[in-house]
């Protein structure tokens, strides 16, 4: 390879994560500094190099920046209306006594995928108390299992803003990504299970007195009921903090699960039309020309994510939402969801910038000839990629993000498809969360872990999905 292109790269990804470490600034400010300088090193001229940024920038948010602000805003109704406690507990009658760890699990996942982990963690959290202090004991096992699930979609399954930037900067089929990201999670579960089963028993000695009495002793936490954060405080519920959560009326699994399940179904469902009619039609390559027939593009149409997810806002707010809710209460809890959106959509159009960057340089092309001359399988450049920005900065969103931004010009010199290039970006994000990740002292305060047991129980459980994440992704380049 060029050393002066490979320079380009190396010092381009340092750059990012000295940045984001190092300084006061932020993985925007990093992603499109790292993109001016890996443009200059690779010699392009100033104004090419800021002609690349925008186009990647704009063609990156304006296919998938929408899809971000509508996914985050139908959380946020899930996450106030109560919703997504319904749809934990129905889980855990379905699992029944004695599969509670799966149940927390599975629970986690089906959360995770419209509400950021960290406040869902904070919503689901007493469930996993209350069952520890009827059990006397598995604590430590239900929260890492609960934990652990929401990762597992968090980063794998759309909605969820990063896998959702990941497919905008790689071109992937949502719909695709959907079904697949499930079916990964489905894969993995067993695994975080497990390993909960297993670390759960040898940690529960660990758990720090006041998070013990607070599980194990006290009928109630708190004025959230949520319990101590390990540091002294209580932690209340976001949405009752500030004395925002409307009266709740009795909601179904049933019917909590419709803003999410329908927008989702209809996504899949475009997919498949598709794939039926280009197969009737003999249209199968991408560069063939296809023109949908009458029930396709129809299909197409109210599939399309942006109105997919646009009908599940509207059932979140007219079907979840108690009729008497203030219209400016809602409104108030839909900009908290745009401004939550906010970083995640110029992180992802900066992440598509860098790679629009890596693109136009030239850089990707002479990677993708570099990596196909030593034999390593394609499919492990992006996931590696995401794997060491996890490890360095500890955002799982800005890794796979980043990943995706590097591995855009590759795609196709590497023989990859798209769908599985965006796994391999999104799994290798999951790795070893531990100190510079936000969510690490989450998950560790509230289940009153400290020190090397921290490490033996969070840290070690995101990495067991992610080491399990390894065949699957090898199988996905392969059969994709």
């Amino acid at each position: 390879m060029d050393i002066q292109l490979l320079l380009a790269l190396v010092v381009g990804i340092s750059t990012i994560v000295v940045l984001v470490l190092r300084t006061r600034l932020d993985a925007f400010a990093a992603l499109l500094i790292a993109a001016l300088v890996t443009g200059s090193i690779a010699g392009s001229a100033p104004t090419d190099t800021i002609t690349s940024i925008t186009t990647g920038f704009g063609t990156t948010l304006g296919s998938i920046g929408i899809v971000i602000g509508l996914g985050v805003a139908v959380g946020k109704i899930l996450e106030v209306s109560g919703g997504a406690d319904s749809l934990a507990k129905a889980f855990l009658r379905a699992f029944g006594k004695g599969r509670e760890p799966w149940a927390m699990g599975s629970t986690g996942a089906l959360v995770s995928i419209p509400v950021f982990c960290d406040s869902g963690y904070v919503i689901m959290n007493p469930l996993a108390r209350s069952i520890a202090r009827v059990k006397q004991g598995g604590y430590v096992t239900l929260a890492l299992a609960l934990g652990c699930g929401m990762t597992l979609t968090h980063h794998l399954v759309p909605p969820t803003p990063g896998p959702l930037g990941v497919a905008g900067i790689l071109g992937a089929d949502l719909g695709g990504l959907i079904l697949v990201g499930l079916l990964f999670s489905v894969l993995l579960l067993p695994v975080v299970v497990a390993y909960a089963k297993w670390i759960g028993p040898k940690l529960e000695s660990e758990i720090n007195a006041e998070v013990r009495n607070a599980v194990y002793e006290s009928a109630t936490v708190g004025s959230g009921g949520h319990g101590g954060t390990g540091t002294g405080t209580v932690v209340d519920d976001p949405a009752t903090s500030s004395g925002e959560r409307p009266e709740r009326k009795k909601l179904g699994a049933g019917v909590a699960s419709l803003p999410l399940l329908v927008p989702l179904l209809l996504i899949v469902l475009n997919t498949a039309a598709t794939a039926i009619d280009r197969s009737n039609q003999g249209v199968l390559g991408p560069e063939d020309d296809y023109t949908a027939s009458g029930w396709a593009a129809t299909l197409a149409f109210i599939g399309n994510p942006v109105v997919a997810l646009l009908i599940g806002l509207v059932l979140a707010v007219y079907v979840l939402l108690p009729r008497w809710t203030p219209r400016e209460k809602v409104s108030g809890w839909l900009a908290d969801a745009a401004a939550s959106a906010g970083l995640i959509l110029l992180i992802t159009g900066a992440g598509g910038a860098l790679g629009q960057v890596l693109r136009d340089s030239g850089v990707g092309d002479e990677l993708a000839e570099a990596i196909a001359g030593t034999g390593l399988p394609g499919i492990l450049v992006p996931f590696l990629v995401a794997t060491l920005v996890r490890l360095a900065q500890g955002s799982g969103t800005v890794a796979m993000i980043t990943a995706a931004g590097v591995s855009a010009p590759l795609v196709t010199g590497l023989g990859l498809d798209p769908l599985a290039a965006a796994l391999a970006c999104c799994a290798g994000s999951m790795v070893f969360s531990y100190f510079n990740d936000s969510y690490f002292w989450v998950v560790t305060r509230f289940t009153g872990l400290d020190g090397v047991a921290a490490l033996k129980g969070w840290s070690g459980i995101t990495t067991a999905a992610w080491a399990g994440s390894i065949p699957l992704v090898l199988l996905a380049g392969w059969l994709l």
